[in-house]
Parts: structure tokens; C-alpha cells; sequence
């Protein structure tokens, strides 16, 4: 059964989660594709509209198969590294060849300042990382590091999602947001964002 027939926008515990993509991996590039996966086409080309540095170390935070990593590769980033929590995903994204390396990781075992970039796509969303991941990943960057994301129509509904918004805007700068397709396939649209931290 195709991963889209069950829920996927609802709450799981990590356990769940990294099942749930680790099955899904076979398939996954196929399924949303399929559905028109608009997404990191749109924050690759924001973000690198918005970065100073195009050569400068990119973490693609939830890398998954790779795909984002290949939007940010067209888009002109060349210095692009991938975690997720399901080595599956990564066996796929280092086959794609837009990684110089990846790993399996959380976002606190991301290096503080590690990175001047961090892309988050289709991440940070009901039934995927939690709202608070929002947190970890500023806490990583350096001051006037940048840091995009993106939320679907289910976590924009969801207040814990905005109220993390909120909050990332205490010691950040949103300076960009656009609404626009995420999945056409299934009817669903993306906010994408991107924060300059303090």
C-alpha cells in the first residue's frame, strides 16, 4: 500500500516516524513527484536568492531521498551537506550525488555555527519533526545565519507549529514567506520562510 493512503499529517511519536519513512524510502521519490512535490523547488530558489554565499557549507536538515538537495544544487549551492533519522533515506540521497556528506543525526547534534545555511524542507511539520525542532535548528546557526523551512496546510493549522513561528521570531528575522503548491496532486499548498538569526 502506497505510503499517501495512510494519515501522514497527524501526531506520531519518533519511533513511528523513522518507520514510517524507513518503509516509505523504496518509494517515496516515485509518490511525491507523482503528486507534483513543488516545495524544495520554491525554498531552494528563496534561499538562494536570499544567501550572501553560494559556495559557503549548506545543511539540508531532513534530507530524506535527496531531493531537496538536488532543488538546492540546481539552484547554484555546491557545498551541500544531508542529515535525517532514517538511514534508508540516506542510502537514497547519497546516490544522488548532490551531498558532499551525510549522517543520521537530531538537531542537537548539529555543531553550533557549524553552518551559515540550514534548509529544512517539508521537515518541521505535523507528523514529521516536532514545532520545538524550529528551536534547535536557530540554536545551530551564527548570528546572521539563515535558516528555511517550509509548513503545510496541516501544520499551518496547528497552533503549536505558528506559536514556535512566534517564538523563532524573537531572535530572528522572517525575510521571506510565500504561499504556494506543496503536493497539487493531493490539493495541498506550503508556506515557505526563511529567518535571519540575530
Amino acid at each position: 500500500m502506497a505510503t499517501f493512503d495512510k494519515p501522514l499529517w497527524q501526531p506520531r511519536s519518533p519511533e513511528e516516524t523513522r518507520a514510517l519513512y524507513s518503509d516509505w524510502a523504496n518509494t517515496y521519490d516515485a509518490d511525491v513527484q507523482g503528486a507534483g512535490y513543488a516545495t524544495p523547488g520554491r525554498l531552494a530558489k528563496a534561499l538562494a536568492q536570499a544567501a550572501p554565499d553560494l559556495n559557503a557549507p549548506l545543511l539540508d536538515f531532513g534530507c530524506g531521498t535527496g531531493l531537496s538537495g538536488m532543488a538546492l544544487a540546481a539552484e547554484g549551492f555546491s557545498t551541500i551537506d544531508g542529515t535525517d533519522i532514517t538511514p534508508e533515506m540516506l542510502e537514497r540521497a547519497n546516490e544522488t550525488g548532490a551531498y558532499r556528506t551525510t549522517w543520521a543525526g537530531q538537531p542537537g547534534d548539529l555543531p553550533p555555527g557549524g553552518y551559515q545555511i540550514i534548509a529544512a524542507i517539508g521537515v518541521v511539520s505535523l507528523g514529521a519533526a516536532p514545532a520545538e525542532t524550529l528551536h534547535g535548528l536557530l540554536e545551530a546557526l551564527p548570528s546572521g545565519g539563515l535558516l528555511g523551512f517550509s509548513y503545510n496546510d496541516a501544520t499551518l493549522a496547528d497552533q503549536s507549529y505558528m506559536d514556535a513561528l512566534a517564538k523563532a521570531q524573537e531572535n530572528a528575522e522572517l525575510i521571506h514567506e510565500a504561499y504556494g503548491d506543496h503536493l497539487p496532486g493531493k490539493d495541498m499548498k506550503s508556506s515557505i520562510y526563511i529567518l535571519r538569526k540575530a
